[in-house]
């Protein structure tokens, strides 16, 4: 049996690009010491990319998110650069919005194997909570785990909803 590590959406476009927030790179040195442990031990690290292309305001999330961001090939579309070597030859997931059918398909598909999917990354209320839940979903016999520490959001009340959130659907939060 394995683990698993989903660094979710860990883009500039999120940390200091257009959806930046004060306090999205405090995680960084936690999610790379995790990807660290992670290695160590043999386990499987992947993460996600939220990937939009030039039509995004026309897109539904556009609609009612009406900033553009994570536009494939654009600066804001990358890794932040504190993760970029650390990820380069791991799985990725290009994300059309805030949850991975792919992620999904991928964990289903290697449940079998998988004792634990620990989910870690931005947005904690967002795609972080749509991605552990998929997680949750795929391989329920896993243990899902959210560590407070290695996510965050623009918004500390929503933050702190959705960490309830996760425990109500046995979700281990640290």
């Amino acid at each position: 049996m394995r683990k698993v590590l989903v660094v979710v959406d860990m883009q500039k476009d999120f940390i200091d690009g257009a959806l930046g927030f004060e306090g999205a790179d405090k995680i960084i040195p936690g999610i790379i010491a995790k990807i660290k442990e992670f290695e160590a031990a043999g386990d499987e690290i992947i993460y996600t990319l939220d990937t939009h292309f030039g039509n995004y305001m026309e897109t539904q999330e556009g609609k009612n998110l009406p900033v553009p961001h994570c536009i494939k090939g654009s600066e804001g579309h990358s890794l932040c650069d504190e993760l970029k070597n650390l990820l380069k030859d791991k799985k990725v997931f290009e994300k059309l919005t805030f949850g991975s059918i792919e992620l999904a398909e991928y964990l289903k598909e290697n449940a079998a194997d998988i004792s634990a999917i620990e989910v870690c990354g931005l947005v904690s209320n967002i795609c972080v909570l749509s991605n552990a839940v998929i997680a949750k979903a795929a391989a329920p016999e896993a243990e899902v785990i959210v560590d407070s520490k290695l996510t965050a959001s623009f918004a500390p009340d929503l933050h702190q909803a959705t960490l309830d959130v996760l425990k109500g659907i046995q979700v281990t939060v640290l």
